[in-house]
């Protein structure tokens, strides 16, 4: 590259020498020519003259006024427009043109089917007009928008609609005007034809508001539970954290062609589609969770987020962790909250933990960016949730609200710090949270480990805990970080042992804060089992030497949900690594017949939500295996994980067929029970596929199912057990479903993950189907990022074609989406952790993509750091 990207500094953060208090934006939209006029009332902060620095990106400037004057005195730059010698204050008029066909980059103003959209989060805003494309400059916007109206009937912007009317030439324009200040990353505005769902709903303190969701033509069948969704957030946004709606009017609109999941967009949301089309032909349970978890999560945002914004990108977190925690608390609330948080705690455990060992392993607040949008990562997004978590944990609910209170107090209008929030939480609460603070700026994982002494004839009980946090990138030096340990110890009998210290009762929660402690525990009357990181009370590595017999005592006496799930996978990743050194040492893989007892046990008992069985049945990912190695073996892994299944299938195989059956349901529902019984029923066929009845089995629930969760069921069991009915199965699925790009995801998805030997040769062959289109960021991810992400075995084959394939994609995305390029690139990061081999393969692919001429910043950052290394 010509000139390499620079990296920008929280500690270098200036505020702003400018801002902007209100922007007026016209907008006449032409398919390869929209001309935007912007308004803007401009005035200036800094004390002394100074240069006004407004950002832009592949804009052609028309014209520039000020307080209605031709104005010369500028300097267009590679990053915007330099405007001297201007007044205190002033309007600005900038006229800009784009051209929104060719934009594939998604960003700034595009067009996704027959439709313009806009994305802006985080530095697209520039991509529309030149401007103070910045989270700490607040103004109130008013935008007018012009279209054909016989193919744009609808056009759409943020706040409420206060004027339209219609053109002599066909053409009719809407104006909309956003009462809120807010930085230009939530601007939005969308032109196209769609169906409209409608609804209403009535605040807590009485104001009518109405709801509208819009999809392409002919989907409005499937727009139906999002707008449910829509309304239980709604209300449990009131019920839980007292926080009301604040516009008369709140929109979604699904788009196909979207590099995110959505965005919360002031009043107007733009989604994938993925996030809001359903029906029980169409999606599966795991798809109508999805959507009530990502419609609640942008609809939460209106308060974290929107009413309070973060003051610069270094700050995401704020925003993005305190509401992935919120949108987990919503799931929780309203389905099982067991479930929900495994699935959240394996995201964590999983690619997030992974994330912290690699190249770009960085704090939720991180301390420097080449490209911004390479920092909307499990660590900021997941991790950072844990730590709102841990906040929840030390102060309790009551005292968290109150924070939550007093944060609206003091910040809602403003731009504010991750170091604000936690001021609030701690000057609301009493609790000190100093040492806590350190978890927004130290990167990696915390190992934990604790050791225990019981002393019978004192009736003490010593637990010492360790934590150390291993060198990551750019940090060489770590610190004691505060960490919220949640303990529980039982007798032999299953009763829980209070816990007690000279006679006083203690928490169950302890405060961990130095590198070692110990903590001293009387009246325990016998030696106890101990439950350690319930709920995952940290997102730490936990190291204790549990012995078999304690893990099945806690998978069946455990109180706490999670604790059995966690025992059982405790269980499972005991005999996992043993069997890997026994393949790696030429030796049979070995299970015993007490670890199946204890599986089988799990799967019988009649008191646990059918959905939690399902998960306890899950075993570890061969992603979540490999995390557990400095060196990762694929082979051994693929081999012990897919053994270990078929032994459990085998062994369990009359109790999985009698449940599977005893499951079945007359018609499809999607109430929490009956996902429940669909979830725990198949799992008992993903299990039942790797036995002789397999492909019968499996062929039948294909048949006969009348829902996309018990077809896929089907199809994915067919699919990960190479069975003989796959290849009817998939051609059928396709020939139904090829015209609905959203349900040729999950085929894409399947033929990704393909377990067969010539895998790749499939995934090459699936990129000419006519489904599938390179520049649709969702048919990609299913397709290439399922065979680079979630098919090791075959990605990471030993003569490298896996990742000459990714460097092709790559390269070809580069310039077209490189956005979705830096997504893709994430095994390749890892590649440090596998053999010599592989590395040396990996790495020459690594360095092909340097070589290129026109790498963009997104893959350059990591690019460089993966060499670095």
């Amino acid at each position: 590259m010509a000139d390499q990207p620079q990296a920008k500094y929280r500690a270098d953060y200036q505020a702003p020498e400018y801002t902007i208090t209100d922007i007026a934006l016209d907008f006449d939209l032409h398919d390869t020519a929209a001309r935007i006029i912007a308004v803007s009332q401009v005035k200036r902060l800094a004390e002394q003259d100074a240069a006004l620095k407004l950002d832009g990106d592949a804009l052609k400037l028309v014209r520039i006024e000020v307080n209605g004057e031709a104005w010369t005195k500028y300097e267009e730059t590679p990053a915007g427009l330099t405007l001297t010698g201007l007044p205190t204050a002033f309007e600005l008029t900038i006229e800009t043109e784009v051209n929104p066909e060719a934009n594939t980059l998604l960003e700034g103003l595009y067009k996704s089917g027959g439709g313009f959209c806009t994305q802006c989060e985080a530095e697209g805003f520039r991509r529309i007009t030149y401007y103070l494309d910045r989270p700490d400059v607040l103004a109130r916007f008013t935008t007018k928008v012009t279209a054909d109206k016989a193919n744009f009937p609808f056009l759409l912007s943020n706040g409420n609609r206060i004027a339209q009317g219609d053109l002599d030439n066909g053409r009719h324009w809407v104006q909309w005007e956003d009462p809120f200040p807010k930085p230009s990353y939530l601007f939005a505005l969308v032109a196209g034809d769609f169906d409209v769902l409608r609804d209403k709903y009535t605040t807590m303190s009485g104001r009518d508001v109405e709801l509208e969701i819009f999809v392409d033509k002919g989907n409005l069948d499937r727009a139906d539970y999002a707008m449910t969704s829509l309304i239980n957030s709604m209300k449990w946004d009131e019920e839980r954290f007292g926080l009301e709606y604040d516009l008369d009017i709140y929109m979604i609109v699904a788009v196909d062609f979207f590099n995110m999941g959505a965005m919360e967009n002031k009043g107007l949301n733009v989604f994938n589609s993925k996030f809001v089309l359903a029906n029980p032909q169409t999606a599966t349970d795991v798809d109508y969770q999805g959507i009530e978890a990502v419609i609640g999560h942008e609809y939460f945002h209106n308060w974290t987020g929107n009413r309070v914004t973060c003051r610069d990108w270094f700050q995401l977190s704020l925003k993005e962790g305190l509401t992935v925690f919120r949108d987990q608390e919503f799931s929780s609330d309203l389905g099982s909250r067991a479930v929900n948080r495994i699935n959240n705690v394996r995201i964590v455990r999983g690619p997030q933990f992974a994330e912290d060992r690699g190249p770009m392993s960085h704090p939720i607040r991180p301390e420097q960016v080449i490209e911004m949008n390479n920092f909307y990562t499990l660590t900021v997004y997941e991790k950072g949730s844990e730590v709102i978590r841990m906040m929840h944990t030390l102060l309790g609910e009551e005292k968290f609200q109150a924070g939550i209170k007093l944060y609206f107090e003091r910040h809602d209008g403003t731009a504010a710090t991750c170091d604000d929030f936690v001021q609030a939480m701690e000057d609301a609460s009493g609790v000190d949270l100093v040492a806590f603070r350190r978890w927004y700026s130290q990167a990696g994982t915390p190992v934990v480990n604790v050791a225990t002494d019981y002393d019978a004839e004192s009736k003490s009980y010593r637990v010492t805990v360790k934590q150390a946090t291993a060198p990551t990138p750019g940090q060489e030096e770590k610190v004691a970080l505060h960490i919220p340990l949640d303990i529980e110890l039982y007798d032999s009998k299953g009763n829980v042992i209070e816990l007690q210290c000279n006679g006083e009762a203690v928490h169950h929660v302890l405060d961990v804060k130095q590198e070692e402690q110990v903590f001293e525990f009387d009246n325990v009357p016998e030696q106890p089992v101990i439950s350690l990181l319930r709920e995952f009370s940290a997102p730490v590595v936990l190291e204790y030497d549990y012995s078999d017999d304690e893990l099945v005592f806690l998978m069946v006496h455990a109180r706490n949900e999670f604790a059995r799930w966690d025992a059982g996978q405790m269980l499972l990743a005991k005999y996992i690594r043993d069997n890997v050194t026994n393949v790696q040492n030429g030796k049979a893989v070995e299970f015993p017949a007490s670890v199946v007892d204890a599986f089988r046990g799990a799967l019988l008992a009649d008191d646990l939500d059918p959905a939690f069985i399902a998960e306890m049945l899950t075993l570890p990912s061969e992603n979540e295996v490999a995390g557990w190695y400095k060196c990762v073996d694929v082979d051994a892994i693929n081999k012990v994980v897919g053994e270990i299944k078929a032994i459990l299938a085998t062994e369990m195989e009359d109790e999985l067929t009698a449940i599977y059956h005893s499951l079945a349901q007359p018609s499809y529902t999607i109430e929490h029970q009956a996902m429940a019984k669909r979830a725990l029923r198949n799992r008992c066929l993903s299990y039942l596929a790797c036995t002789e009845k397999g492909n019968e089995l499996v062929t039948a629930q294909y048949q006969v199912s009348d829902n996309m969760t018990d077809t896929m069921a089907a199809m994915a069991a067919a699919n990960n057990a190479e069975l003989a009915c796959r290849a009817e199965q998939m051609k059928d699925f396709s020939d139904k479903w090829t015209h609905d790009g959203l349900v040729m995801d999950k085929w894409f998805a399947l033929q990704g993950s393909n377990p067969a030997d010539n895998a790749l040769a499939n995934v090459r062959e699936t990129m000419n189907h006519p489904a599938f289109d390179l520049k649709n960021p969702n048919r990609t991810r299913n397709l290439v990022a399922n065979f680079c992400g979630n098919n090791p075995v075959r990605f990471h084959a030993k003569d490298g074609s896996g990742y000459v394939f990714l460097t092709e994609i790559l390269t070809a995305l580069n310039t077209s989406n490189p956005q979705v390029a830096s997504r893709l690139i994430e095994p390749f990061l890892k590649y440090r952790q596998y053999d010599e081999a592989r590395q040396v393969l990996m790495r020459a692919e690594l360095e092909k993509l340097a070589a290129l001429e026109n790498l963009a910043k997104d893959l350059f950052e990591k690019v460089e750091k993966a060499l670095a290394l």
